[in-house]
């Protein structure tokens, strides 16, 4: 039976992979972007949260109140499943979901000073996963990768539209 290649990067045996692969910069990206998920969504389960969550919070932070649309376009969240999300935020009392005076038909979302405290304890645990994910890394080069890594992004987000 094979195992993934998440299985391999938590048991460290990607160091025993053919020199090969180890020299292919998109296989590295893919096996750095499972380690980092991973981890990423280990450290928020452990502070009863999600990515998404965090997506949801901080764009209202800096966006405002906005429809559910607007919350599924700037965080990349599927429309199905950002009804849940904010579901889930209203919930623990993180959000608050009313009709949109200017259109009836469509909900605006706003965070709570409460949901403001939740993104701020967030931003914390997020700071604190990634100081061990790119802990091999010192200020300078995770800026630069930062800096790479952006690059790419925006890149492809033009051909393909998303980002």
């Amino acid at each position: 039976m094979s195992r993934s290649a998440s299985d391999m990067t938590h048991h460290g045996e990607v160091t025993r992979s053919p020199a090969r692969l180890r020299r292919l910069p998109t296989r590295l990206l893919s096996l750095a972007a499972m380690l980092s998920d991973r981890l990423v969504n280990e450290g928020l389960a452990h502070a009863d949260a999600r990515k998404w969550h965090y997506a949801v919070l901080a764009t209202l932070e800096e966006a405002g109140p906005v429809s559910q649309a607007e919350l599924s376009r700037r965080t990349g969240i599927y429309r199905s499943d950002v009804v849940a999300v904010i579901n889930e935020l209203a919930g623990r009392g993180l959000v608050e979901r009313a009709p949109d005076p200017a259109d009836r038909r469509r909900n605006v979302i706003t965070m709570t000073r409460q949901g403001l405290d939740r993104l701020r304890s967030l931003d914390a645990v997020l700071a604190a996963l990634e100081d061990e994910v790119l802990a091999p890394l010192t200020g300078p080069e995770r800026d630069q990768l930062t800096g790479l890594l952006t690059r790419l992004v925006d890149h492809h987000a033009g051909s393909t539209g998303c980002a």
